[in-house]
């Protein structure tokens, strides 16, 4: 399938993966919540894909890739630590930090559902040492065919 760029949406903030739902027993009953701690980040990516909402959500299949790029910690501050973009092989994982962002675009309206996304690329890195983090997120639709 060949794609044609639809939408760049950079994102500022520190990137958050999606929380695991979390379950509790109180007097014989059993309680499942949120804990919601990737809804700051999810508002962010919200308030970065506002102005590049289509008029209706996406029903077509889709291609999104995201880069995640993280705050460097000191230990890579170095003089001798390299420049440019460093692997980030740390928590959060790339499948949860990938599906709350995947789960803010369907929810603003952006594709009907995260399940239309048929391809697509993921990477986690830590900022280059002059950058603040954040994400840049690509969505791709298919290329029409004349």
């Amino acid at each position: 399938m060949n794609w044609e760029l639809h939408s760049v949406i950079e994102v500022s903030g520190d990137p958050k993966g999606q929380p695991r739902p979390r379950a509790f027993s109180r007097g014989g009953h059993v309680r499942v919540f949120d804990s919601g701690t990737a809804e700051g980040w999810k508002a962010q990516i919200a308030l970065a894909a506002r102005d590049h909402l289509p008029a209706a959500p996406l029903a077509c299949p889709v291609r999104v890739d995201v880069e995640f790029y993280f705050r460097r910690p000191q230990r890579l501050m170095k003089k001798s630590s390299p420049a440019g973009h460093i692997p980030h092989t740390a928590r959060p994982d790339i499948d949860n930090c990938y599906k709350a962002a995947a789960d803010c675009l369907t929810q603003i309206g952006f594709f009907q559902d995260d399940a239309l996304v048929v391809e697509g690329t993921i990477r986690k890195r830590y900022t280059r040492i002059d950058s603040a983090p954040g994400a840049l997120i690509e969505i791709y639709t298919p290329e029409e065919v004349s």
